[in-house]
């Protein structure tokens, strides 16, 4: 059960991977500029971070297995649609059928991985989950660059379609039905519609806001609708009798701060990858495929760490692989930062980095997932897929943003390897001071979690639940 639904985690992140390297293809292919072609990837971002909570909130209601195979459909019929794609804008329009898949891979992968694991083994599962998708992570860019050079771009496409069936076939005869679902409610269309507006708004802020300027009319309307809808959404889901997301939920310690970190890991992950991506090539003069070769070791350490800190995780709990994994990370951080050019250190820094995030990532999503009834697994899945989602934008745009201010517009220096250089240390003691303030959270967290268990506390009776 655990390796098929491995197989939507891998394709979910292979698909979010292997596009970035083909934009430059596509371009050239349709003949447009930049400005076009970001929507290839953004329109798959979109519709995977708008919608993600609504269906793990239906699938609590009709069933993680029935969904999760509908997902697979869908995301094949849209990986083969984009690969034939005839216009630019088609492919954008494929993309968000082909997000609306990952959509219901992703919001039920997780709650499928918790109801079908024994209670004791359930961040072990995670653990190979997460191993999964740092697969999917790392293959992605070397795949990519085969496929463009043996057959173009849109077979990054076409080659999700056979991976694809395997996992529908799989999904069909091997997952579980659910047992424990949620009383089936009237979905929560405003609700719903407002949490678009909000997630829209700022995903569009958050990817156009470098390049078209913060205080550009249309990047301050994006935030206003985001702000506007987020607030909307919020009052509108505490006075509705069947809501899309229980504001509840997050009154829960382990939930809502585990909410919280995971966001901040996840923008810790790839501001790192972007940071370094700019500092190998920019300012090291490698080439795109040897600095790909030295960014695996990021992933690859999570890969491997993820797994085996998912079984102590289930014997020993949350706190300590939380607490010592981002300090760790933001440990790699800090000496990246001040010695941004040590070509040895820089192969260790990558490494560490990817095993401080290995040992966070199970053991915080485990302590989120056990901290809500199973019959909520689903809402709460697709929120945890939902802030890989924001992180993943949120990482890009503020380290892009510290990048460029520490390079002094690395825009107009981007010939000077020294920019290049000065724009890393600032965006490496960026993300090391996110990682320490997630390891200070869950070091917090933890101790009041341990109180609580002791029965110390007002915490008691939520334990209990």
């Amino acid at each position: 059960m655990v390796a098929t639904v491995c197989v939507g985690a891998f394709m979910g992140q292979l698909d979010s991977s292997i596009v970035v390297i083909a934009l430059p293809s596509i371009q050239r292919h349709f003949h447009t500029d930049l400005g076009a072609v970001e929507w290839v990837p953004l329109a798959y971002l979109l519709t995977l971070v708008a919608l993600v909570t609504a269906v793990g909130r239906f699938a609590d209601m009709v069933g993680h297995k029935l969904l999760y195979i509908y997902g697979f459909a869908v995301f094949i019929v849209g990986s083969a649609l984009c690969g034939l794609a005839p216009s630019l804008p088609l492919l954008a329009g494929f993309r968000v059928l082909q997000g609306l898949g990952a959509a219901a891979l992703q919001a039920n992968s997780v709650a499928l991985v918790v109801q079908s694991m024994p209670r004791g083994k359930v961040a072990r599962g995670l653990g190979v989950q997460g191993a999964a998708q740092a697969l999917g992570l790392c293959v992605g860019p070397a795949l990519g660059g085969l496929l463009l050079v043996l057959g173009g771009w849109r077979w990054i496409f076409f080659v999700t379609v056979p991976a694809g069936l395997i996992g529908l076939g799989l999904g069909w005869f091997l997952l579980p039905r659910s047992r424990e679902l949620s009383e089936r409610q009237p979905m929560d269309w405003p609700g719903i519609g407002l949490f678009f507006l909000a997630t829209t708004g700022l995903l569009v802020a958050l990817s156009f806001g470098v390049e078209l300027g913060w205080s550009s009319p249309a990047i301050v309307g994006c935030l206003l609708l985001a702000l506007l809808a987020g607030l909307g959404f919020v009052v509108w889901e505490a006075r509705a009798a069947a809501p899309l997301m229980r504001l509840s939920l997050f009154r829960r310690r382990a939930f809502g701060i585990g909410i919280g970190t995971g966001l901040l890991a996840f923008l810790s992950l790839f501001g790192c990858l972007f940071a370094f991506t700019f500092l190998l090539e920019a300012g090291q003069g490698l080439s795109p495929a040897l600095a790909g070769l030295r960014l695996l070791l990021l992933p690859l350490a999570l890969g491997i760490t993820a797994p085996l800190v998912g079984v102590w995780a289930d014997r020993h709990g949350a706190r300590l692989p939380t607490v010592c994994g981002m300090a760790l990370t933001a440990l790699a951080l800090l000496s990246a930062g001040l010695f941004p050019t040590a070509g040895a250190l820089q192969a260790l820094e990558l490494a560490a980095a990817g095993v401080g995030l290995g040992a966070f990532t199970p053991a915080n999503n485990a302590a989120i997932m056990g901290s809500v009834p199973r019959r909520q697994a689903g809402v709460a899945s697709g929120i945890l897929n939902m802030t890989r989602g924001l992180g993943t934008a949120a990482g890009v745009t503020l380290t892009g943003l510290v990048f460029d201010l520490g390079a002094g517009g690395y825009a107009t220096h981007a010939a000077r390897p020294l920019a290049a250089v000065s724009g890393f240390r600032w965006a490496a003691f960026f993300l090391a001071a996110t990682a320490l303030a997630v390891s200070a959270i869950s070091l917090l967290w933890g101790d009041s979690a341990r109180r609580r268990r002791s029965g110390k506390g007002p915490g008691k009776r939520l334990s209990a639940e």
